[in-house]
């Protein structure tokens, strides 16, 4: 349609300028004049030709770049829909992953945990050793392993005696003999990850609840404690506290220990609360630091109060009992 529109107005050009510009002309004027007439019409009819040359080609040029953009949006859509796509099957995928690894451990504290019910000793200790491997991979379940420990520990025991005693039940002495080793066995577990000179097996910020628990040579041997409860416990044979770090309370309020106990270079880091405490043997505080509070109300050392400890009678009025000490 453009190209028929710049032929009609060539013609008409042409044609305006051929008969009314010309007229009253003639010879060689009116052979110029109309000379004249058919150059500017062609040079009308050109000009519009490359005019809507132009056009064309800006049009193309526009077209292509159209294209490219469309396309440019198109694939930029498509990679925002694959990466979309994928983080959500990176995210099913880690979720799937964390489903599996906490059903692998699920699983394996609760075969755990069955074998430490079970009456037989060895399997007591199989699931014993479970639950360490379980925490020592899985930081975040430490603190459930530790629980479980000392729930373990706080279960009535009763040790056996030296030796079976004439008429005994044999069966029921070399039980309470197997027990023994397997809460040795907790213990020893302990004491390996709550010492962090060993930074590869150390487990940093455990509690211990061990209030009544009957505990056999304890030792916590230079172990660092967030926070531990020892009330009303039983300390058989000697114990051994030497350079323990006690972080924000130590509780051993109406704790008994029947035999020799350590406390020399420990450090109490919050509230120490000795109450009611009784000291059968010989006890030693050499190097105790004390940084909070520390009670030591009706506290009982029957082979007599430790040098080191002799300022406790500057804690309070003795006429309160905040600070009555009694030796034996």
């Amino acid at each position: 349609m453009i190209a028929v529109g710049i032929l009609l107005l060539t013609v008409t050009t042409v044609v305006l300028l051929w008969w009314p510009a010309t007229s009253g002309l003639t010879d060689e004027k009116l052979v110029t004049a109309r000379f004249e007439a058919v150059r500017i019409g062609l040079s009308i009819g050109i000009g519009g030709g490359g005019v809507f040359a132009l056009y064309l080609s800006w049009r193309r040029q526009r077209t292509t770049e159209q294209d490219l953009d469309n396309r440019e949006r198109a694939l930029a859509h498509q990679r925002d829909v694959a990466a979309d796509a994928k983080a959500h099957q990176d995210r099913m995928a880690a979720i799937t992953e964390k489903d599996g690894v906490e059903r692998r451990i699920t699983d394996l504290y609760t075969k755990a945990a069955d074998q430490l019910g079970s009456d037989k000793a060895p399997v007591r200790m199989a699931g014993l050793y479970a639950l360490e491997r379980l925490a020592q991979d899985n930081p975040g379940h430490r603190q459930t392993v530790v629980n479980v420990y000392c729930a373990y520990l706080r279960m009535p025991y009763d040790p056996p005696l030296g030796s079976l005693p004439e008429g005994g039940d044999l069966l029921d002495h070399r039980q309470r003999l197997e027990e023994r080793e397997v809460r040795r066995a907790v213990q020893r577990i302990l004491l390996l990850h709550l010492r962090p000179q060993t930074p590869e097996s150390f487990w940093p910020d455990m509690d211990l609840g061990l209030t009544g628990a009957v505990l056999i040579d304890f030792d916590l041997d230079r172990c660092r404690i967030r926070s531990s409860t020892f009330a009303l416990a039983t300390f058989k044979h000697r114990t051994n506290f030497t350079g323990t770090e006690f972080g924000s309370y130590a509780w051993f309020r109406s704790a008994t220990f029947t035999d020799d106990v350590r406390f020399d270079g420990a450090r109490f880091g919050g509230l120490a609360n000795f109450t009611e405490v009784t000291f059968q043997r010989s006890a030693t505080f050499a190097g105790a630091e004390f940084h909070d509070e520390s009670r030591w109300r009706d506290t009982r050392f029957e082979r007599g109060r430790p040098d080191e400890l002799a300022w406790v009678d500057a804690l309070g009025d003795p006429d309160d009992g905040v600070a009555e000490v009694t030796t034996a």
